[in-house]
């Protein structure tokens, strides 16, 4: 959170002197959040990997909104060949697959950002590429910055990331890389054209739970406790935010509101991940209702989209190309297998 309050005060101050929209502020955020968890460890390299391709594909990404506002359907389509690609270039090893998952990033902040779903009177106000590329390199050196003061300061010191592991050519045809790219392109491309019929402009919401469940496939089993986790989270975060609603928590102490949220959701998250659903639902209501949308109303619409996402991404992962989890007793005979060809 630190970070991220750093790379929103940075945003701020540059908004305010280039006269910028208010997404660049959530954008900043949105990227300083998920790149932090993946840049903890990171070594020289991967860093300098980061600073290349995320204000690329953080540029790529504004274009890739304003295509799916003039043309939806051509847009989802290239949204989700884009995420797609990005988990079946895994096949290529550790390094690749490292970089998919940083590409990934900005395809994510672009569903948090309001821009694709804002109304066409607000779209010129739109961040350009130029300065999202600009924010995308600020959110890097914030969380390398932050990290490397508490790594030298702090009293906390990061596991270091284990050596990757050796690549086996897997028996598995098509490869599990491929079958997951396929899951994650069925899901989210059935959520884009589901969220556009029955939630006209919020079908954001079930994109990103259809991304969310799916990411990170382990197998039938991990997408459908992701997707209840993440259901139940949003339920939990729907009754938090009607009653910040009913509060009257407007403008300035949104804001403050937002980041406590989302401090408290980071802290928890490691316990389950419906604790960090319910602190992102409850902190993009605040968000809404800044930009004046009537969070609470919409609460419903969002609970609706987000179990219609998560059940498209578990029909997905069960019934297209399914990656089934070995049995215990396959798993152990197979490591003993193992022990006994490998060498003294």
């Amino acid at each position: 959170m630190t970070a991220v309050l750093l790379c929103w005060g940075t945003t701020l101050w540059l908004e305010g002197a280039a006269r910028l929209h208010t997404d660049v502020l959530v954008l900043a955020v949105a990227l300083t959040l998920t790149l932090s968890s993946t840049q903890r460890t990171a070594s020289t390299r991967r860093r300098l990997t980061a600073l290349v391709l995320l204000p690329v594909t953080v540029a790529g990404a504004q274009f890739l909104g304003r295509l799916i506002m003039h043309h939806y359907a051509l847009g989802a389509a290239v949204y989700t060949v884009g995420v797609s690609l990005c988990i079946w270039i895994r096949r290529f090893g550790h390094a690749a697959a490292k970089a998919g998952t940083l590409m990934t990033l900005p395809f994510v902040a672009l569903l948090v950002v309001p821009g694709p779903a804002l109304p066409p009177a607000a779209e010129s106000g739109l961040v350009s590429w130029f300065w999202s590329a600009v924010v995308g390199v600020l959110a890097c050196a914030c969380v390398w910055l932050v990290q490397g003061l508490g790594d030298r300061y702090g009293p906390w010191r990061p596991d270091p990331e284990p050596p990757p592991a050796p690549r086996r050519a897997s028996r598995l045809r098509p490869r599990p890389s491929t079958r997951m790219a396929v899951q994650m392109a069925g899901g989210v491309a059935a959520a884009f054209v589901c969220g556009r019929l029955f939630f006209d402009g919020h079908w954001p919401w079930a994109v990103l739970t259809a991304y969310v469940a799916a990411s990170g496939n382990r197998g039938r089993e991990d997408v459908l406790r992701k997707g209840v986790e993440r259901f139940a989270g949003a339920s939990a975060g729907t009754l938090l935010a009607t009653g910040v609603g009913a509060a009257g928590i407007t403008g300035r102490a949104s804001v403050a509101a937002m980041f406590a949220v989302l401090a408290v959701a980071l802290w928890l998250r490691p316990l389950n991940y419906a604790y960090w659903a319910a602190g992102m639902t409850t902190a993009l209501s605040l968000l809404l209702g800044y930009f004046g949308q009537d969070a609470v109303s919409l609460l419903p619409t969002r609970l609706a989209a987000i179990a219609m996402g998560a059940v498209l991404s578990i029909a997905a992962a069960w019934w297209l190309l399914p990656l089934r989890r070995p049995s215990r007793t396959r798993t152990v005979v197979g490591a003993v297998a193992a022990s006994r060809q490998s060498p003294p």
